[in-house]
C-alpha cells in the first residue's frame, strides 16, 4: 500500500506540541520547519543548543531549543526533569536523532556510543516523558529507523552493548536501527495492552542526503555513498516526508514501516510490512528488558501489574529508577 502525500497535506498543527530530537540539521530540521509552519509548537531537542539557536533564527513559528545529549543517560534524565519542572506537555515525540560513529567509543555509562545514542537514549526519553503526553490530542511516538536492517543482517544482536568483541561502523549503525524498529513495534504492543491513547509508529527516510554522510570514512563507505547517492538518495526534504506523515497524518498507522519506495522518483509514502528479524516479538521483548536494565527506566511492564498501569492522567506510569 502507498499513498500520495506532501507537506502541503499536513493537517493544521495549531495547539499541538511536538518534540523532535536531532532537530538542528538534516531530517529533524526539515521536520521542525514544516511543523512550525503549520502552527505546531516545536521543541528542538539538540546536543548543541548554540547551533540550534543560530538555525532557529532563520525559522518562523513557536520553536523552543532545549539541550540533551541522547548518548548520555544523565543528560536524558536532566532533560526530562526540566520538561516536568516547566510543566511542558507533549502531543508527539519524534525520536529522530542518530549518529554513525566511525570508531568504537563508549558512552558515559559504558555502552557503545552509536547504540547508546540511537536507541538507549530514545528508549529512556520515551519512558521518562510518557506521562507528559496529552491523552486527547492524538498522542504519538515516532521511531525513525533505516531500511539497512533488512539489507545487512546482524548475527546475535544485542549480546554485548559495549561491542567489545566485534565492532564496525556498519554493524553498530545497523544494529541500532534494528533496535529502533523493534522498539517502535514493541512499544505499540505494550501501549495497547495498557489501554493507552498513545500510538507508536515507525518511519524511515530511505536513503536521504544528510550531514551524517559527511562522517563517512574509508574507501568502501565513500564508494557506497557516492554510488548510492547517485542511484537512490533523496534530498533531506524528501526524506523527511514519511516522518512528517507518521507524526501528523490521520492515515498513518502502526505495525508497518512508513517510508519511500525503492525508486528515488517514487515519493509516495509506502506502508511496508515489518521484515525479519524486526518482526520477532521474542527478540523485541529481550531488547526491551536489556534496555530497561541498561537505562534504569522501566515502563509498560507486562508482568508487574503495577508497572504500565493507567494513571489519573490516563497515561501509562513510568519508573525512572536509579541507573
Amino acid at each position: 500500500m502507498a499513498v500520495n502525500w506532501a507537506f502541503d497535506d499536513m493537517p493544521d498543527q495549531r495547539g499541538r506540541t511536538v518534540l523532535v530530537t536531532g532537530a538542528s540539521s538534516g531530517l529533524g530540521l526539515v521536520l521542525t520547519e514544516h511543523l512550525a509552519r503549520r502552527g505546531a509548537s516545536v521543541i528542538m531537542a539538540v546536543r548543541d543548543p548554540e547551533k540550534a539557536e543560530r538555525v532557529r533564527a532563520g525559522l518562523a513559528g513557536d520553536i523552543d531549543v532545549r539541550q540533551v545529549d541522547l548518548g548520555d543517560l544523565d543528560s536524558v534524565r536532566a532533560f526530562a526533569d526540566r520538561m516536568r519542572a516547566d510543566g511542558r506537555t507533549l502531543d508527539v515525540l519524534v525520536n529522530n536523532a542518530g549518529i554513525g560513529a566511525q570508531q568504537r567509543v563508549l558512552s558515559p555509562q559504558g555502552y557503545e556510543l552509536t547504540f547508546a545514542t540511537n536507541h538507549l537514549g530514545a528508549f529512556a526519553l520515551t519512558g521518562l516523558l510518557l506521562d507528559r503526553f496529552r491523552p486527547d490530542h492524538d498522542p504519538r511516538v515516532v521511531a525513525v529507523t533505516s531500511n539497512f536492517y533488512k539489507l545487512l543482517k546482524i548475527r546475535d544482536p544485542f549480546t554485548d552493548l559495549t561491542a567489545a568483541g566485534r565492532w564496525s561502523p556498519s554493524r553498530a549503525y545497523t544494529e541500532s536501527k534494528l533496535a529502533n524498529i523493534l522498539f517502535g513495534v514493541e512499544l505499540e504492543r505494550r501501549l495497547r495492552r495498557a489501554g493507552s491513547p498513545v500510538r507508536s509508529l515507525v518511519a524511515h527516510p530511505g536513503m536521504a542526503t544528510t550531514p551524517m554522510h559527511d562522517a563517512a570514512q574509508g574507501l568502501l563507505q565513500r564508494t557506497f555513498l557516492v554510488v548510492g547517492t547517485r542511484l537512490l538518495a533523496r534530498t533531506a526534504e524528501q526524506g523527511a516526508l514519511p516522518l512528517a506523515f507518521a507524526a501528523t497524518s490521520p492515515q498513518a498507522r502502526p505495525g508497518v514501516a512508513l517510508g519511500p519506495g525503492i525508486r528515488k522518483t517514487d515519493l509516495r509514502v509506502h506502508f511496508d510490512p515489518i521484515a525479519a528479524p524486526a518482526d520477532d516479538p521474542e527478540l523485541a521483548g529481550r531488547l526491551w528488558q536489556l534496555s530497561e536494565e541498561a537505562t534504569g527506566v522501566q515502563y509498560l511492564g507486562v508482568q508487574d501489574p503495577e508497572v504500565g498501569s493507567i494513571s489519573a492522567t490516563g497515561m501509562p506510569s513510568a519508573d525512572g529508577g536509579d541507573h
